[in-house]
């Protein structure tokens, strides 16, 4: 082993062996939901109306900030149908991941394995509303002439729980943000 492999070996060891505090404060997204979804897609005349649910999990940068940006991974059964699921990109507004009324804005390419198989965009304007609420409205576009749109109503459990900083004094939160912060500052 030579003198270069030694020295970085002793660095990567030394890296290992040093004990830091961190202190984590991305935001963060559990969601689920459910809302109708109306879809058309290859040689379809009409246009359908179905049953949906969602499903999101994502993260985005530091709550410390007024926006936030992240990414996180959808999946949206159609129900009597099959799945979507996508990788979207989000922008949102600090008051959507901490106070009474927010926005924030998705978009990102899906893939659907059902039907006229379809990958395209996909893209949702949300209205974060108090307790981790949130109502979207959905459209997507893709290939083999398919196209939908949408709305959903669900619940964010990181919003209601861990980021949510109003009515703390009638329900606080378990582990907020800022504790957290907090505790690993006065380390």
């Amino acid at each position: 082993m030579g003198t270069a492999h030694l020295v970085a070996c002793a660095a990567a060891t030394a890296c290992l062996l040093t004990h830091t505090d961190a202190a984590a404060d991305a935001a963060g997204w559990f969601h689920s939901g459910g809302g109708v979804l109306a879809h058309k897609g290859g040689d379809a005349d009409s246009i359908e109306l179905d049953p949906l649910m969602t499903f999101d999990l994502g993260v985005g940068t530091s709550e410390n900030m007024p926006f936030i940006l992240g990414g996180y991974f959808k999946v949206q059964p159609v129900l009597g149908q099959g799945a979507d699921v996508a990788w979207m990109a989000r922008f949102a507004t600090l008051g959507f991941q901490q106070d009474w009324i927010g926005f924030a804005a998705d978009a990102g390419l899906y893939h659907r394995a059902w039907g006229p198989v379809s990958t395209g965009f996909l893209g949702q304007a949300i209205l974060g509303l108090p307790f981790g609420l949130q109502l979207a409205a959905i459209g997507t576009v893709g290939n083999n002439d398919s196209f939908g749109f949408g709305g959903t109503l669900g619940l964010d459990l990181v919003r209601l729980t861990v980021s949510r900083k109003h009515l703390l004094d009638w329900w606080p939160n378990p582990r907020p943000v800022d504790n957290l912060y907090d505790t690993a500052q006065q380390r």
